[in-house]
């Protein structure tokens, strides 16, 4: 039962992601009536919030957008920064609507953001200690354990993702709408292509807490 839950938590992952895509090379050829493109949307909505001290910057890759909220950037990928489309309006306001979060103390993002250090090194070795811990089920059950422990604190980190993710796209989409900076279909396809965006951070949440469950149940079944 659980590899079939598995296989099928990975097929509607694909199919989100693929959808995803789709959606977002469609919305991409709606080209903004203002003319503006990623980089200046984002400027405009970290002004109008107040926030003067978040740069906006270029990087490297696909779907690499971010807030780093360390060094106080808004990472745009070289296709959202440039350009000037209803998709790459959606995803630097969405990016920005994190560094809005970071800027009001929003309580979700901060839990997030204690859980990255820890998250960072459990997924280094999380996997191998599990593996280990079931190997080693009858005479040192303890370790499997550890790494359900360890394994727990991953899950966590991607249900509290949720929050994070949904709240900076209505953030987005609200600052969008109310300053008027797109039409209705540039705003509707913006809203579309977030809404497609955080399906798959809820495929990653369910996955996370399924595997979870797995080795809780390979522990509690351990005699």
């Amino acid at each position: 039962m659980y590899w079939i839950l598995i296989g099928s938590i990975m097929l509607v992952s694909w199919l989100v992601s693929n959808r995803l895509k789709s959606k977002f090379e469609l919305y991409s050829k709606l080209q903004l009536q203002n003319g503006m493109s990623g980089k200046e949307i984002a400027e405009k909505m970290l002004a109008d919030h107040g926030i003067y001290d978040v740069k906006v910057i270029s990087v490297e890759g696909q779907l690499t957008d971010h807030y780093n909220p360390a060094d106080k950037t808004v990472n745009l990928s070289e296709a959202v920064y440039n350009q000037r489309n209803a998709a790459a309006a959606a995803v630097a306001a969405h990016e920005c609507g994190h560094a809005v979060q970071h800027a009001t103390a929003y309580s979700w993002l901060e839990m997030r953001s204690k859980l990255v250090p820890v998250v960072s090194v459990a997924s280094n070795f999380v996997q191998w200690i599990l593996i280990a811990g079931i190997l080693m089920i009858k005479t040192f059950p303890q370790l499997l354990l550890i790494g359900i422990v360890i394994f727990a604190a991953t899950t966590l980190f991607s249900v509290i993702t949720l929050p994070v993710e949904y709240d900076a796209s209505n953030r987005a989409l609200a600052w969008l709408e109310n300053k008027r900076m797109l039409n209705r279909e540039e705003h509707d396809g913006a809203k579309d292509a977030l809404k497609w965006a955080a399906r798959t951070y809820v495929v990653a949440a369910i996955g996370s807490v399924a595997t979870l469950l797995y080795y809780v149940m390979i522990y509690m079944n351990r005699r």
